[in-house]
């Protein structure tokens, strides 16, 4: 994923491929295929304007299917409230170089 956000920054053809067609593109810049679901869909969209901010609204989570970690849980077992208190633990991207 770092390497076609990257690549994304430093080419704007393929950055423009990559809204159009993402899985096509990121085959080509990568030569791996995307495999998604049946059921879903991937978009891609430009949010490196500078004077827009952006939110993304993710569907709300199954709270049956979410697996705590160690942590949540004994966040949770100190009498903590999920999912309000504890973020996800999201993978963070390095700033470019």
């Amino acid at each position: 994923m770092q390497k076609i956000i990257y690549k994304a920054w430093e080419d704007e053809s393929f950055k423009q491929e990559l809204i159009a067609n993402p899985i096509e593109a990121i085959k080509n810049a990568t030569g791996e295929k995307v495999n998604l679901p049946n059921d879903k869909i991937l978009i891609v969209k430009d949010q490196t304007c500078l004077s827009t901010i952006y939110i993304n609204i993710p569907a709300e989570p199954n709270m049956e299917d979410i697996e705590l970690n160690e942590e949540q849980l004994e966040f949770i077992a100190g009498g903590g409230s999920w999912p309000s208190t504890v973020p996800p633990t999201l993978p963070t991207l390095p700033t470019k170089s």
